[in-house]
């Protein structure tokens, strides 16, 4: 996601659980349950326009992976303050079971100690009105309408599931709404029907695994337009009637060059389709499976470019390819960012992606000084627990490092690991770790210092030097040290020596230690010397002729 609004609340089921660790040391703590593995959600609700109040009727497909277990539990907001969620009854067949709900979280007490290999389903009704996740509010028009946002943990404010990362299940959404509304969720439209009392039924089924957030739905008085059949990938815009043409202007050209794109470099597109979506009750993006959703106020009359290209690259990062936990979230997050520019390299060319990464980079450090200790790689369950977005750094700082891992691998590694990794993690999670792997055993190098400095390290390096050069020698001389604060960082550098109307010639050096003298011949004197010209570096640089 990209410019979130935040939100109020988070899981209180946590409150007592959180406990910050070594951000480097552990994955977060959120409590696994390495017993079941839900397979499926049947998600049923029913929406109204008398009041805020939702119906719901959840089946749930639970594969136990142990014997002997007497309970598993789903995450579900409790009722507290008017909102939260009234669990009604909960039973597998004809048989009514015994739960709790307490502290956002539903326990299901078995009929019968679980046995490796079960496949049970549970039904669970219950009603209320969510205190987030799903929002009933009014649009720019001032048109009625429902929109779920369940990023970064707000699933559970709303549906009963297992709100985190590591437990991905494929879903379908049964939504029941007056019959003025179109419903759009996640995957392929099964059915509509009308069921006789001024309301429609409307059927979607997500056939691939996701997480928790990524679910959603939209129920509004849509356009609907499909506009195109891109490398096989059905496309749609869904907008609010009014904005119809400025959803075509904002969202059409944009989604075909991001299906192109990422499809011809990454891998074949994961969903059944991909729809954009005018969302009201948010800012920015969403990246919803296989139809992000676009806040109201970005449509209008130009391509939502930058946008559109993040919120698709993360169909295959993020979305397709999920972090294990959230201390992983750059997996996500950093891929999006940096996707995006590379889209903007590929079709805006080499001088604008510079550029764009040059105003990150200095995004970066401003935000380093706000922030002096927290690196890419920390414990980010805190911030999503409270219902906030991850620390900027985890978008741009994550961005940069895949960009410094390209120029240290060379751009045929590069995209061959990704490629791979796409390959080898596609519907499924996956760690630092893992990529990590993937990328030394494509680059045929290790990796670990990189990702130690990059990731788990606070902080960018600070370079400060000068160039002179010697003519008796016919050598230029260059004078560099590392003024940071703590241990040096290896530093492989480019220097770009420039001839007075000549184009320039690309020098390599590496700088590891607190203080270097680096010699590059030269038969005459340049007119200039630059540090890192393409910015393939993370790093506050100053540097001149002595």
């Amino acid at each position: 996601m990209k410019n979130r609004k935040r939100g109020q609340g988070g899981w209180a089921s946590l409150a007592l659980l959180l406990a910050l660790g070594s951000p480097a040391a552990v994955a977060d703590n959120y409590p696994r349950q390495p017993g079941i593995d839900v397979q499926h959600y049947v998600l049923r609700v029913a929406l109204n326009d008398e009041n805020d109040e939702i119906a719901g009727h959840t089946t749930v497909t639970v594969r136990f992976l142990k014997d002997g277990l007497a309970e598993f539990w789903l995450d579900l907001a409790s009722p507290k303050g008017g909102k939260g969620m009234t669990v009604a009854g909960v039973s597998i067949g004809d048989v009514s079971l015994r739960y709790t709900h307490l502290l956002d979280r539903l326990t299901i007490k078995l009929q019968t100690p679980s046995k490796t290999g079960d496949l049970r389903q549970y039904d669970i009704q219950y009603h209320g009105v969510p205190a987030g996740g799903l929002k009933a509010l009014g649009n720019k028009f001032g048109e009625r309408c429902f929109f779920s946002v369940n990023w970064p943990a707000f699933a559970h404010q709303w549906l009963p599931m297992i709100d985190h990362p590591y437990d991905k299940a494929t879903s379908e959404f049964l939504v029941t709404a007056p019959s003025k509304y179109q419903v759009v969720a996640n995957g392929t439209l099964v059915e509509r029907i009308d069921v006789g009392d001024g309301r429609r039924m409307t059927h979607w089924k997500q056939s691939q695994p996701i997480a928790s957030w990524l679910n959603d739905i939209g129920v509004a008085q849509f356009a609907v337009r499909h506009f195109a059949t891109v490398m096989g990938v059905p496309l749609a815009t869904w907008a609010f009637h009014r904005d119809r043409d400025a959803a075509i202007v904002s969202l059409e050209t944009p989604m075909r060059q991001a299906i192109e794109f990422f499809g011809d470099v990454v891998g074949p597109y994961p969903y059944d389709k991909l729809e954009g979506v005018e969302a009201a009750g948010m800012v920015g993006g969403m990246e919803h499976a296989s139809e992000p959703f676009f806040g109201q106020n970005s449509i209008g009359d130009r391509p939502l470019a930058s946008l559109v290209w993040h919120e698709v690259s993360h169909q295959w990062f993020g979305d397709s390819v999920t972090e294990k936990d959230w201390d992983d979230v750059w997996l996500s997050e950093g891929f999006a960012t940096y996707f995006a520019s590379l889209a903007q390299e590929h079709i805006e060319g080499r001088d604008a992606f510079v550029e764009s990464m040059k105003r990150s980079r200095t995004a970066i450090l401003a935000m380093e000084k706000r922030a002096p200790a927290v690196p890419v790689v920390h414990d980010n369950l805190p911030e999503i627990a409270g219902g906030r977005a991850p620390a900027g750094i985890v978008y741009q700082k994550g961005a940069w490092t895949l960009h410094m891992l390209r120029g240290a691998a060379g751009n045929e590694k590069f995209w061959a690991g990704i490629r791979e990794y796409y390959r080898r993690f596609r519907d499924g999670n996956a760690s630092t770790a893992d990529f990590r792997q993937v990328m030394e055993e494509v680059s045929g190098g290790d990796l670990d210092w990189f990702f130690q400095q990059w990731l788990y390290r606070a902080g960018s390096p600070a370079v400060e030097g000068s160039w002179t050069y010697n003519a008796e020698s016919k050598k230029i001389e260059l004078d560099l040290a590392q003024t940071q604060a703590g241990d040096v960082y290896r530093l492989p550098l480019d220097v770009a020596v420039s001839a007075q109307g000549a184009p320039a010639t690309i020098e390599k050096i590496e700088l590891n230690a607190k203080r270097q003298r680096f010699e590059i011949a030269a038969g005459k004197e340049p007119a200039t010397v630059e540090l890192d010209p393409d910015a393939w570096v993370l790093m506050d640089v100053k540097f001149a002729r002595k």
